[in-house]
């Protein structure tokens, strides 16, 4: 429980062997439920998260890989059905420092957003920690998004560390979610699409000495340009179906909430 809400945090994983325990066990002592979504890894990943002992923890396996936006779906399918307040996400590779946990539930805790997500480039470690290729591709995708999504005030798409609240959960159609590389641009319309606040956090960029990506750009430029494409074509429509923008600018002079 976390200020008065019950919370859980939804860790997918893909072939995370050497990283998932150490992930599971960094989730703080006042998230109420863990669940990890383990996406048909070939690795030693589900023994591995099987075998951690703690009593919040439950297991879901994919029989096949269906990517990492269907991961989450499936956690946040959980999540809604435990009926909890509030559903987070940190990878199950380590990359979300623990520390920021609270920073991104405080918005939701005292209604000022529906969904927070975090901004590494609010934080002043990204121009260190962050690989120069990813610092590349993250701006390139963050400034496409915000044409795309209809939120202009936030950046860092690409970014994973969310949490949402249950009522902007239950009011999307997760069936629709993009299933893979991408689900955060497509997710980001369409809670547009649904009047959702959106607030930007900073959280701390996380790059330990062996990581590696499994991104090849080969398999993403497609992909995420559909995305792009469809999600900007359906806020589109669905504005113009109600003859308006269907949420306000964020206001510039609200706080930006800090780590």
């Amino acid at each position: 429980m976390y200020r008065g809400l019950s919370t859980a945090v939804v860790i997918p994983a893909f072939n995370e062997e050497a990283a998932i325990a150490a992930a599971i066990r960094s989730v703080p002592p006042f998230v109420d439920h863990v669940i990890v979504v383990d996406d048909a890894s070939h690795d030693d990943t589900a023994r591995r998260a099987r075998a951690e002992r703690d009593g919040r923890v439950e297991f879901i396996r994919h029989g096949s890989n269906r990517g990492v936006g269907a991961a989450i779906v499936s956690g946040y399918r959980r999540a809604l059905a435990l009926g909890v307040d509030v559903a987070a996400v940190m990878a199950g590779d380590g990359q979300m420092d623990p520390r920021d946990l609270p920073a991104l539930l405080d918005p939701i805790a005292a209604g000022e957003a529906d969904y927070t997500k975090g901004n590494r480039f609010a934080h002043r470690e990204v121009w260190r920690a962050m690989p120069k290729a990813r610092i590349a591709g993250n701006l390139a995708l963050s400034v496409a998004t915000r044409l795309t999504s209809g939120y202009r005030h936030v950046f860092d798409s690409q970014c994973g560390y969310t949490a949402i609240a249950r009522q902007a959960l239950e009011r999307l159609d997760l069936g629709r979610v993009f299933p893979r590389y991408g689900y955060p641009n497509d997710l980001l319309a369409r809670l547009h699409a649904i009047g959702a606040r959106v607030v930007d956090v900073p959280v701390r960029p996380v790059y330990g000495p062996a990581w590696r990506s499994g991104i090849r750009l080969h398999t993403v430029v497609y992909p995420i340009a559909f995305v792009l494409l469809r999600s900007w074509a359906e806020r589109i429509g669905a504005e113009t179906r109600v003859g308006r923008p269907l949420i306000p600018e964020a206001d510039p002079a609200a706080p930006t909430p800090r780590p």
